[in-house]
């Protein structure tokens, strides 16, 4: 399946985050916006739990502070996560 992302990491740096989306097979672009980094990103995978849980562990490899909010979107549905939680599901 096909995901878009749209992401805010914290207390990471554009450096590593682009490393974990090239783990990812991922390409996208960030932009600094104050203290954070947003992300966005299209990549291939089997669901948006399980990318985003490898996205957030390959950010966690360089710094375990670094916390993410993240929409995927595939389709006519969006899955926010907050970390590796799940918050909402949206049928559109």
């Amino acid at each position: 399946m096909n995901f878009k992302l749209k992401a805010r990491v914290n207390r990471s740096s554009a450096e590593t985050i682009q490393q974990a989306l090239s783990q990812l097979g991922a390409k996208g672009s960030i932009r600094k916006a104050g203290d954070e980094f947003r992300v966005e990103a299209e990549m291939e995978g089997a669901g948006a739990r399980e990318l985003n849980r490898r996205f957030l562990s390959a950010l966690r490899k360089s710094e375990k502070r670094t916390t993410l909010r993240a929409e995927w979107t595939s389709g006519d549905t969006t899955e926010r996560f907050f970390d590796y939680a799940l918050k909402k599901t949206i049928q559109g």
